[in-house]
């Protein structure tokens, strides 16, 4: 990864002077604290935190003030921050269906076990800039949140029951979950490690992908089965205690999409799954990771690779906005020695094509005064 360069010391240093006095702004305004954006720009700090792989919500927001809210910079800010914390151990696997339900929708069943929960959604908003919030007033009473917590069934529950729908993929007990933090990215890769990457990945680039995968470039024909946003609890084995001890609870999106599947060499007729689940109230993300990650299980459900969402290298190579920043930004930092060898050697190539012309000017010349 491209992300240093080397140049006068007291240019960068009166760089970073100007950085800062650009992040703090008109000093006649009162300056923005890490509560204020944790508690108004939530979803912002949820996406630094999914991108991030790092679910702490105050260090997001100091994040996203330092980057003065460039989130792809927060998100690198965030994950260089990451690598000097310790590992104690890991989680086991989160139970999402006892989640502390916020927001739970379906597109695929109206009436559905335990009801729909709209939650907080622009879904029903009418776009239009709202001038009343131009003002710093209050005057709205705030939202009492609601209890919840109860176990709902899932609608994948519904359709398994009725054989319709691939059963859930379960790995041998022996397996050990991959870590793309710390070990090497290969080719093919399981489908832990490929949530693993498209949970951190871009939420731009899964959701163009997305998107081509309705358009065509993928042959999905997608339902959202369900999407829940709320609290699960986290809890981690301790091997002395022989137990899982609970360690908190953290807020996620989680996104079940089913997808029309007409059958293969491989598979029956059927619904299959694609899923997504990603920290915070994070709905697009988490849509667009499921909709990719079905397009991955191409070659899993015998059907043909033809589109850049169904090609495993293409997405995961490509789906790091981190990554991506630094080998794109790299062009900014110096290439003096290499321009200069490729302009010699534009200026050779054009020289000797001039000269091959002026060659070939000449011996028509000679040709025509032969014929004359």
């Amino acid at each position: 990864m491209y992300v240093a360069v080397k140049g006068g010391e007291a240019a960068i240093n009166n760089a970073h002077r100007l950085l800062a006095d650009r992040r703090r702004g008109d000093r006649s305004l009162p300056s923005v604290t890490i509560d204020q954006i944790v508690e108004q720009l939530g979803l912002a700090v949820d996406r630094v935190m999914a991108e991030a792989s790092l679910y702490d919500r105050s260090l997001a927001a100091l994040a996203v003030r330092q980057a003065r809210g460039d989130m792809i910079e927060a998100i690198f800010l965030l994950r260089a921050y990451r690598t000097t914390l310790p590992r104690f151990g890991a989680t086991v696997p989160v139970d999402t269906a006892g989640m502390k339900v916020e927001r739970r929708i379906s597109a695929t069943y109206k009436d559905l076990p335990g009801g729909q929960l709209l939650g907080p959604t622009f879904d029903y908003t009418h776009r239009l800039l709202d001038p009343s919030l131009l003002s710093d007033e209050q005057v709205e009473e705030p939202v009492r949140k609601q209890a919840g917590g109860e176990e709902v069934m899932r609608v994948s529950d519904i359709l398994a029951h009725e054989g319709l729908i691939e059963p859930d993929g379960e790995f041998p007990e022996d397996h050990e979950a991959g870590d793309l933090t710390r070990e090497p990215m290969e080719f093919p890769m399981s489908r832990d490690l490929r949530l693993q990457a498209l949970a951190r990945g871009d939420e731009g680039f899964l959701l163009a992908l997305g998107y081509s995968t309705q358009r065509g470039y993928g042959r999905n024909h997608p339902f959202v089965g369900e999407i829940r946003i709320g609290e699960v609890e986290v809890e981690m084995d301790i091997a002395e205690l022989g137990f899982a001890v609970p360690l908190g609870r953290i807020r996620v999106t989680e996104c079940q999409m089913v997808n029309q599947f007409k059958g293969s060499s491989k598979a029956p007729p059927q619904f299959t799954r694609g899923y997504g689940l990603v920290f915070g109230q994070s709905e697009r993300k988490a849509m667009a990771m499921s909709l990719v990650d079905r397009a991955l299980r191409a070659e899993e459900l015998g059907e043909d690779i033809i589109a850049p969402a169904q090609d495993e290298e293409f997405v995961i190579s490509h789906c790091d906005n981190v990554q991506a920043t630094g080998f794109v930004e790299h062009l900014k930092l110096p290439h003096y020695v290499d321009f200069q060898a490729e302009l010699g050697l534009v200026r050779k190539m054009r020289s000797d094509i001039d000269k091959a012309r002026s060659k070939a000017r000449s011996g028509d010349n000679l040709s025509q005064e032969a014929a004359e």
